[in-house]
């Protein structure tokens, strides 16, 4: 644990809209927060209209909503703008027998379309269930089949990646292109638009606890879970919104996840909207020019990324920082993985902010362990609880740990964002409460006396890579599809810049020799069926697995200590 610490710094004008933690802990309830939304004087429920609609009602429809940066290229939409659009995507696809309680995938690059898709789906009352970019063939097939999934909006490119033969539940395929970039059986949805007004169009209102979204976490074993958020996760994400990203509605914000991870969901879409904040989207992929270029150029004040994209850009090295004019940012967040100390005092140090560590899970909808802008930092922490949530470090028999020790951190549930459940999956839903009143999240921490909670690692063999979650299990399963490998047993290896990476430990078949260009070949078979950050960046051959004797299940733990740990 750190033991330097740094204290907050704002200037009077950009005071934050929390300003006492204590008092705050003291006399918060999430029934205070529920007086933000129209539902609760008009009983009509629906996360997109809160998101948009209620803005132009309220007089803001002139206002930017979403600026969208790809090299030289913008393009602007204000809340009016995205009103009209959401309305029409969702009444054309309507027309086309999307309905209330419908999961629809989006499977979008990062672009317009993508947050207008996602936006339209939900006022539709359906559950939007987006799909990051670079998931390949067997990923989306995973997914899709998981749920018995109808209904797709892709564009013309990743479509090929969709193995429709293999999905006979997919009835629709909708791309956001003209009909001339359509294949046999695809519907133009840019068309079906184009013919569609939104006269006429009505909201789907919902109830707080109907499902909203579905977004896919990897575990250590099986294939990845559906998790179900219900539309009573505005409340949490408002609320995080408001005091953790202290959005105010001036803020022109930036999250630079992609919607397909439940960051660029919630924290790209649903928190920055609720608060009325301009939102940006690069569209393009990691640089850090580019990067520096799109806070310069759209004015961010309040820029939401991962450890290891902080990691990449102090890296660069300052001389690329230096050619970049950065004075609109006023507040900085960092989520996915522990925020190394060394990044956090590059920011202090050579962008003048502090680096704001956040915490939470695809299954808790919302930020739960926060380092606010009020408060003082401590270097390698995660923070302390968000007002409203319980936290406390557990043994292995559920009872609470003194302070300094290390256990399982575990959140008294429930609270406004944690999962609806986990697709068809009520065995899976309960294990996370295997202790009564308890959510376990899977980390092992220790708590200080401050309350302040530093991550020691995962009770479980989940790899934390560049912030995405990936479960061995899918990858090993990967790679034994390849003709040359026999058995494979996979783990996360400390890394620098990653946090860890994906490194395999496989044995060949009989009549393969260990070779480079084996390797190399094995490596990418599992990218192009997986993803890129799914493939093991080391593969090593040996001739024997370590397994238990009973149950012949691989000894991760046993790989695991063959890796020499960092200092």
């Amino acid at each position: 644990m750190s033991n330097r610490s740094l204290a907050p710094s704002f200037q009077p004008r950009n005071k934050p809209n929390l300003q006492n933690y204590d008092q705050a802990r003291s006399s918060f309830s999430w029934q205070q927060v529920e007086k933000q939304f129209t539902w609760s004087e008009t009983g009509k429920v629906n996360m997109a209209h809160e998101c948009i609609d209620r803005h132009v009602e309220d007089g803001f429809g002139g206002k930017t909503a979403l600026h969208y940066i790809n090299g030289e290229y913008e393009e602007r939409w204000t809340f009016d703008e995205l009103k009209r659009q959401t309305d029409r995507v969702a009444a054309a696809l309507h027309s086309k027998g999307v309905r209330r309680g419908d999961i629809v995938f989006i499977f979008l690059p990062k672009n317009a379309d993508c947050y207008i898709a996602m936006l339209a789906v939900v006022k539709l009352g359906a559950i939007a269930g987006p799909l990051f970019e670079a998931f390949m063939e067997e990923a989306v097939r995973d997914r899709i089949q998981d749920c018995a999934g109808r209904f797709i909006i892709t564009d013309p490119d990743l479509a090929v990646r969709i193995p429709r033969d293999d999905l006979p539940s997919l009835e629709k395929v909708f791309i956001t292109a003209s009909a001339e970039r359509c294949r046999s059986g695809e519907i133009s949805l840019a068309e079906l638009v184009e013919q569609t007004t939104d006269n006429g169009f009505s909201t789907e209102w919902v109830d707080l606890e109907d499902p909203l979204n579905i977004h896919y976490t990897s575990g250590s074993t099986g294939k990845p879970k559906g998790i179900i958020h219900a539309h009573r996760a505005m409340i949490h994400q408002y609320q995080t919104g408001h005091w953790v990203l202290d959005l105010k509605e001036d803020d022109v914000y930036w999250c630079t996840a992609h919607p397909g991870w439940v960051t660029g969901t919630v924290y790209a879409i649903f928190a920055p909207w609720l608060n009325r904040a301009t939102i940006v989207v690069n569209g393009g992929r990691f640089d850090a020019d580019s990067w520096y270029a799109t806070i310069e150029r759209a004015k961010v004040t309040v820029w939401y990324s991962a450890p290891t994209a902080f990691r990449m850009l102090k890296s660069a090295g300052d001389g690329v920082l230096a050619r970049y004019e950065l004075g609109s940012l006023r507040h900085i967040l960092s989520v996915g993985e522990p925020l190394n100390p060394e990044v956090i005092y590059w920011g202090s140090e050579q962008l003048g902010l502090r680096i704001h560590d956040t915490w939470w899970m695809t299954e808790t909808g919302a930020q739960l362990i926060v380092n606010l802008p009020s408060e003082i930092i401590k270097p390698g922490s995660m923070g302390r609880p968000f007002p409203g949530i319980t936290v406390s470090i557990l043994n292995d028999q559920g009872e609470v740990l003194p302070n300094g020790e290390i256990g399982h951190l575990a959140i008294r549930a429930p609270w406004p964002g944690i999962m609806r459940e986990v697709w068809q999956n009520e065995a899976k839903y309960n294990s996370y409460f295997q202790f009564d009143g308890w959510y376990l999240s899977g980390d092992l921490a220790i708590q200080d006396e401050d309350g302040y909670i530093f991550f020691q690692g995962r009770s479980d063999d989940m790899i934390n890579s560049s912030g995405e979650r990936i479960g061995p299990f899918e990858v090993e399963s990967k790679l034994l599809e390849h003709a040359a490998v026999a058995e494979a047993g996979v783990i996360g290896k400390p890394d620098a810049l990653r946090g860890e990476i994906v490194k395999a430990f496989i044995v060949l078949n009989s009549g393969y020799a260990h070779s480079p260009e084996l390797i190399e070949d094995i490596r990418l078979f599992v990218r192009s069926k997986l993803s890129a950050h799914a493939a093991p960046r080391e593969i090593e051959v040996i001739e024997e697995l370590p397994k238990t004797k009973i149950s012949g299940k691989i000894l991760r733990r046993e790989l695991k200590s063959r890796e020499p740990i960092e200092q």
